[in-house]
C-alpha cells in the first residue's frame, strides 16, 4: 500500500504490547486502555506531553483551496517526502521479514534502483500538478488582489521548484486545463527565476499570515534555487544565493529559535524561524503521520497513540553516529534505547522479535541496523523524534513542517559564501547554527563539513536527495548501497510511466528522462 502501511497481524501485536517486563499479562486489554486515554500522563521518552490540539485559523481569502495542497506528500512515506528522503544516507525503509517489502519498493529506492514504474515518482508528480491546477484555477478569477494573485504565484514557482528538482524537464502550465510542451530543466529554472522576480514587488512586507507567504519566503526560495543554479543549469549562481539569503537576513522579520526542538514541535505555530509552512493539524489538515512511519507497534503505549505505529523508517547507523553526543540536535531528532509504557517504569515487548536480536523481546531502538532485507530487525535503527509526538495523539500530527526556515538560508548564505571563497564568513555562520545546538564550534570547512553540518540540521526536513546531488555523493556508496553506476542520470527522476502513458496520444507527448 502507499501511504498506510499493510499491518498483518494487527491484533496479535495489539494483544503483544500490552506485556511489560517484569509485570504480568492484562486481561480487558481493550477495555483498559480505553480508560486511561482520558488520564494525564507524562512518558519518560521524548515528547511535548501535551493532549491539546493547537491550531490557529487561516485567511478567509479565498486562496485555501491551493495553499493546502502544501500537505500533500510532504511528510509521508509516499510522494515527494520519499523521494527526498527514501535512497538518501539519513533514511531508510527495511524490510522486516513480512513487513514493508511493498513489491520491494524502498529496497530499490535504497539501491537507486529507480524505474518509471515506482509508485512514488508518480504521486511526487501528481501532488505538485495538483497544487498548480489550484493555483492556476485562482489566479484566472476575478476577485483575487494583486497581492493575494502574487501569493498564489509564489506557490506555483514553490510547486515548479519541487518538479524541477526532481524531475527537471516538465511542462510549464498556466492556466487550468490547457496543457503545454514539456520545457527543458534550464526553461524551468528560468521560469521560476523570473516568476519571484517579477512578483516581489506584490508580495506582502513583513511576517506572512499563518499559512501563507510573504516577501520572505520569495527570496528563501530564490536563494535555494540559485544555489542549485550549477545543477539546474550548469551555471554557478552563488552571489545570487548570497544576496537573496541576504535579503531574508537583513530584513529583521526572522530569526533563530531559541531552542532547536522548538521549530517542530507539535506547539510550533508560528515559531520566529518559519517562513513558510504546511499548517498540519490533526484534525483539519491532515497528512503528517509522524510517529505512524517510523515507530514500533508497541510504542503505542509510551505515548498512548490513538492506533499502532507501522514500524517503518529509520536512520542509518553512520548519519546518527555523525552527531557529537553533546549537540543539543541528536536527542531532539532521534529516538534510541530501551522503551517504556507511559509511567515509565515497564520496559515494552515485542513477543515476535528476531530470534537472533541480542536485545530479546524488550523493545530497545538500537542505532545499528542488521541488514537492508529480508530480515531487517523489526528494533534496528534509530527513530525520528524530530517532529515530537503528542500524548493521545491521533494517526496524523499537528506540528508544522517549515518548507522555508531561517536556519536554512544561513546555511544556504554560509554555502554560497564558501564556494564563492569566503570561508571565514561561512564559518561563522555555520557555527551560529551549531552554537544554537550546543555543539563545539568548527574551525575549519570543507564541502563534506558543509553537507554534513546541513545533514545535521536539516534532517527529514525533505533536502537531503537536493544537498547530496549538488555535493556530487549521490551516488556514493554507503551503508547496504554500492556506488550507482547511473548517477549521472539519477540525478532527475523518471517521468513516471503513468504520466508517458497518458500523455501519448496529446498534442504534448512526454519524453522520458534520459537513463530510463
Amino acid at each position: 500500500m502507499r501511504n498506510i502501511k499493510n499491518m498483518r497481524n494487527l491484533l496479535a501485536y495489539s494483544l503483544m504490547t500490552a506485556l511489560f517486563v517484569g509485570g504480568s499479562a492484562c486481561t480487558n486489554l481493550d477495555e483498559e486502555l480505553q480508560d486511561r486515554f482520558t488520564e494525564d500522563f507524562k512518558p519518560s521518552n521524548q515528547g511535548v506531553g501535551n493532549k491539546d490540539n493547537v491550531n490557529k485559523p487561516q485567511p478567509n481569502d479565498g486562496l485555501q483551496a491551493a495553499f493546502s495542497k502544501v500537505l500533500d506528500g510532504t511528510a509521508t512515506n509516499g510522494g515527494f517526502f520519499a523521494v527526498q528522503e527514501g535512497g538518501t544516507d539519513e533514511a531508510v525503509i527495511t524490510q522486516k521479514g513480512g513487513d514493508w517489502y511493498d513489491g520491494g519498493l524502498y529496497i530499490k529506492m535504497h539501491h537507486h534502483e529507480y524505474t518509471p514504474q515506482t509508485w512514488a515518482i508518480n504521486d511526487a508528480w501528481t501532488q505538485a500538478y495538483g497544487g498548480i491546477f489550484q493555483c492556476n484555477t485562482i489566479n484566472e478569477a476575478t476577485t483575487s488582489t494583486v497581492a493575494q494573485k502574487a501569493q498564489v504565484r509564489m506557490l506555483r514557482a514553490y510547486f515548479y521548484w519541487r518538479l524541477l528538482d526532481v524531475f527537471g524537464n516538465v511542462p510549464i502550465v498556466l492556466k487550468p486545463g490547457v496543457d503545454a510542451a514539456q520545457s527543458t530543466r534550464a526553461q524551468v529554472y528560468a521560469f521560476i527565476e523570473s516568476e519571484i522576480l517579477a512578483i516581489i514587488p506584490d508580495l506582502p512586507a513583513g511576517k506572512q499570515e499563518y499559512g501563507r507567504v510573504s516577501k520572505g519566503a520569495a527570496y528563501a526560495l530564490l536563494a535555494r534555487l540559485y544555489l542549485n543554479a550549477q545543477v539546474y543549469t550548469g551555471t554557478a549562481q552563488n552571489q545570487k544565493a548570497s544576496d537573496a539569503a541576504d535579503q531574508v537576513i537583513n530584513s529583521g522579520v526572522y530569526s533563530l529559535s531559541p531552542v532547536y526542538s522548538e521549530i517542530f514541535d507539535p506547539h510550533n505555530v508560528e515559531n520566529v524561524e518559519h517562513i513558510f509552512v504546511a499548517p498540519f493539524d490533526e484534525s483539519t489538515g491532515t497528512g503528517s503521520p509522524w510517529p505512524m512511519m517510523t515507530l514500533h507497534y508497541p510504542s503505542q503505549l509510551t505515548w498512548k497513540f490513538q492506533s499502532q505505529p507501522w514500524n517503518g523508517f529509520s536512520t542509518l547507523e553512520d548519519f546518527y553516529n555523525s552527531y557529537e553526543d553533546a549537540d543539543k540536535r541528536k536527542k531532539a531528532n532521534f529516538i534510541v534505547g530501551p522503551q517504556f509504557d507511559f509511567s515509565g517504569e515497564n520496559q515494552l515487548l515485542d513477543l515476535a522479535f528476531d530470534k537472533g536480536d541480542p536485545d530479546g523481546a524488550g523493545l530497545n531502538y538500537t542505532p545499528h541496523i542488521n541488514m537492508l532485507f529480508p530480515n531487517a530487525s523489526r528494533q534496528g535503527g534509530a527513530r525520528f523524534g524530530k517532529f515530537a509526538f503528542k500524548n493521545g495523539q491521533k494517526n496524523d500530527a499537528d506540528n508544522d513542517f517549515p518548507l522555508l526556515r531561517y536556519g536554512e538560508v544561513l546555511l544556504n548564505k554560509a554555502e554560497a559564501q564558501m564556494r564563492l571563497g569566503n570561508s571565514a564568513g561561512a564559518l561563522t555562520l555555520v557555527n551560529q547554527i551549531r552554537a544554537r545546538a550546543g555543539a563545539s564550534a568548527l574551525t575549519t570547512l570543507t564541502e563534506g563539513v558543509m553537507l554534513a553540518e546541513r545533514g545535521r540540521e536539516l534532517f527529514v526536513e525533505a533536502l537531503r536527495r537536493t544537498d547530496l546531488i549538488r555535493f556530487g555523493v549521490y551516488g556514493n556508496a554507503w551503508w547496504e548501497k554500492q556506488v550507482d553506476p547511473n548517477a549521472a542520470n539519477h540525478i532527475i527522476m523518471a517521468i513516471p510511466i503513468e504520466q508517458m502513458q497518458a500523455s501519448a496520444s496529446t498534442a504534448f507527448p512526454l519524453k522520458q528522462n534520459p537513463g530510463y
